[in-house]
């Protein structure tokens, strides 16, 4: 009997064990899967709001428990680019509202001539105009939920907005969005003299790094974030999934490896004569370890399978709740899913080292007399 066939007779020795120890380990790798493409999806959001308006980076409010909570003043908006090296600092107020069954719609309120700038990529139509209170631009997603175009109207929040154009967001929350005038989202917010946060473009040869530096030096209650790691200085929610993926991970290495262990042990121990014949027969140690090693790793890498593709499956559920549709987009990446496979084969090497240990240390006559 050659190697690998030994491997998989000792597995299906126990098939209703076998198959319990699979859906434990692969029930924590699904969550782990899922989790990865969520916080992936919101990791691509994040990233899609640095980007707005051509920007480097993004002056906020030190210490705000969500983005959307942020407030820069006027005066500091001012100064902020006044500041030598800002080619452009464009301040926008966000809104977050209801609209149609996206209760995540995202208002932008900036005036139109910083608009203009940098504008979205237009679909269809032109930007609002300076002067004007109520025309809007909206994604295209929104655009196609309301069914709506150039020329016609849309109520967001209360307020009637004449459509002008329709623009492609940088990711799902901004293509689910709206650009609407900045004193305008400012009545509707109730938030006059602020915005809740400025977009700072550097001028060409103007160390961007350096400039948000000297911002910060110069407000001490105001923070750049320069990339998504470091949004969490404005957003809890990101540090929040991140710790929550890597407590789920903890937890799956932890849960599957006694599953393992659990089952390997009793493997071992109900072939202690089998192993005193493989001793007997020439077996070294070595190799031993080895077949018991294997049956593991294979058992966890058949967890992982399963594990990976119900893990994408939840996330497809998940992303059936339309109010999570306008919120994210989840990311498949292959890190995701090698990530998955090297936490199955983690599993399989700690819970079956003890076993596989214990298999070697067995003597072969002691084995032999074993019942």
């Amino acid at each position: 009997m050659s190697f690998s066939s030994l491997v998989f007779r000792n597995l299906f020795r126990q098939r209703m064990r076998t198959a319990l120890t699979v859906v434990g380990i692969a029930v924590g790798i699904t969550i782990v899967v899922a989790l990865g493409t969520i916080t992936g999806g919101l990791r691509q959001t994040v990233g899609g709001w640095l980007g707005l308006n051509g920007a480097d980076f993004i002056v906020g409010r030190r210490g705000s428990a969500d983005f959307s909570f942020s407030t820069v003043s006027d005066g500091e908006w001012k100064a902020v680019a006044a500041m030598d090296g800002v080619a452009r600092a464009t301040g926008a107020l966000i809104r977050v509202t209801r609209h149609g069954s996206n209760p995540y719609f995202i208002l932008v309120g900036v005036r139109p001539e910083d608009l203009a700038k940098a504008p979205p990529e237009l679909v269809s139509g032109r930007l609002p105009r300076p002067g004007t209170t109520h025309e809007v631009i909206l994604g295209s997603r929104a655009a196609a939920s309301d069914d709506a175009d150039p020329g016609s109207t849309v109520t967001i929040d209360g307020e009637r907005f004449r459509v002008v154009g329709v623009y492609r967001g940088e990711d799902v929350m901004t293509d689910s969005g709206a650009y609407a005038p900045l004193d305008t989202v400012r009545e509707i917010a109730r938030s006059p003299e602020v915005v809740t946060a400025v977009w700072v473009a550097a001028e060409p040869g103007t160390n961007a790094t350096r400039l948000a530096s000297d911002i910060e030096e110069r407000f001490p209650t105001l923070v750049t974030i320069s990339g998504v790691e470091d949004f969490g200085k404005v957003d809890q929610g990101i540090a929040i999934m991140d710790a929550l993926n890597l407590a789920v991970t903890v937890l799956a290495v932890g849960l599957g490896a006694i599953a393992v262990m659990n089952t390997m042990i009793m493997a071992v121990f109900e072939r202690t004569r089998e192993f005193g014949i493989l001793r007997a027969v020439g077996w070294r140690g070595s190799r031993v370890m080895r077949l018991v090693l294997t049956e593991a790793i294979f058992l966890c890498l058949v967890a992982a399978l399963l594990g990976v593709v119900c893990g994408v499956l939840a996330t497809k559920g998940v992303m059936q709740i339309e109010e999570v549709q306008g919120l994210l987009e989840p990311r498949y990446t292959v890190d995701v899913f090698v990530r998955a496979v090297l936490i199955a084969a983690g599993v399989g090497l700690v819970g079956a080292l003890y076993p596989a240990l214990r298999a070697v240390r067995l003597s072969p006559m002691e084995a032999l007399r074993h019942e």
